[in-house]
């Protein structure tokens, strides 16, 4: 009996001792902008503007390694859950190309050559034996924090996410990604969205996004300044943006439609034919 008793004893000790060191743990978890980390993902995720559509005028650079910049005007619409139109026009507002990327297909156009190239993300994903989605590439161009295989961030995803201090700065971890890595970095004061990675697990190879610039539009701030890398490919790709004249105007056709004058050729032809692969 007194051996039962013991043993008893043992075992209250060591679940008060857990309990204290949980307690130690909870006290011990970073404050983010005043604010514990979980209260902070919640401002930040409430204070997210819920743009239906963005539009605006575009200064692109593109820069490939060993390649001469190319600089181009364009304009990007954006409809949220819809499209995503870049539109490319440098000469006297004549289009030459335009990429379009919905739910259901990836389309680029050169009016130029009159060629086109369509292709649906599971196809793309079969290619790459990657998962990508609309929902990702809407996110980073629309300036948002995301998670794999939801449309939108909730209060009660909070928890699938690993948070720490970085200087000024909370990263926000994915904890539950297997062949990609998502990482977000917000500021601590406002909780603008400054930084986006996405990684693949055990590579150098990387997709980042960098947000700054931030101005006025409609109910919130959007970055007027994005520049997109791609990292671990050997060569150095990326494609700087600088937004000007934004609005939230849902003025505009949201689907491209092909006459039959257009030639329709394969991703890897065009890639060639644009970055010299």
């Amino acid at each position: 009996m007194k051996q039962l008793i013991h043993w008893l004893y043992i075992v209250c000790l060591v679940a008060v001792v857990s309990s204290c060191s949980s307690l130690r743990h909870v006290e011990r978890a970073p404050m983010i902008g005043g604010l514990k980390g979980e209260d902070y993902q919640e401002k930040v995720i409430a204070g997210f503007p819920r743009w239906n559509c963005v539009t605006g005028k575009v200064a692109l650079n593109l820069n490939v390694e060993n390649r001469k910049n190319m600089k181009l005007s364009a304009t990007l619409r954006m409809k949220k859950g819809e499209v995503i139109q870049l539109s490319v026009a440098p000469f006297l507002g004549i289009e030459v190309a335009r990429l379009e990327i919905s739910p259901d297909r990836i389309l680029v156009v050169d009016r130029l050559h009159k060629q086109y190239v369509e292709v649906s993300f599971g196809e793309l994903n079969r290619m790459t034996n990657l998962n990508l989605s609309f929902n990702m590439v809407q996110s980073l161009f629309l300036n948002e924090i995301f998670l794999p295989g939801k449309e939108t961030l909730e209060v009660s995803d909070l928890h699938r996410f690993r948070m720490a201090l970085e200087g000024d700065r909370a990263l926000w971890e994915v904890k539950d990604s297997k062949k990609l890595a998502y990482r977000f970095w917000t500021t601590a004061d406002k909780g603008w969205l400054e930084n986006t990675s996405v990684s693949l697990s055990g590579t150098a190879y990387a997709l980042d996004w960098t947000y700054g610039d931030f101005g006025k539009l409609g109910t919130g701030y959007f970055p007027q300044h994005i520049l997109a890398e791609l990292q671990g490919v050997g060569k150095q790709y990326s494609l700087d943006m600088k937004l000007s004249r934004m609005s939230v105007s849902e003025d505009w056709e949201t689907r491209t439609e092909l006459s039959s004058k257009y030639q329709k050729m394969e991703l890897a032809t065009l890639l060639k034919m644009w970055l010299g692969k």
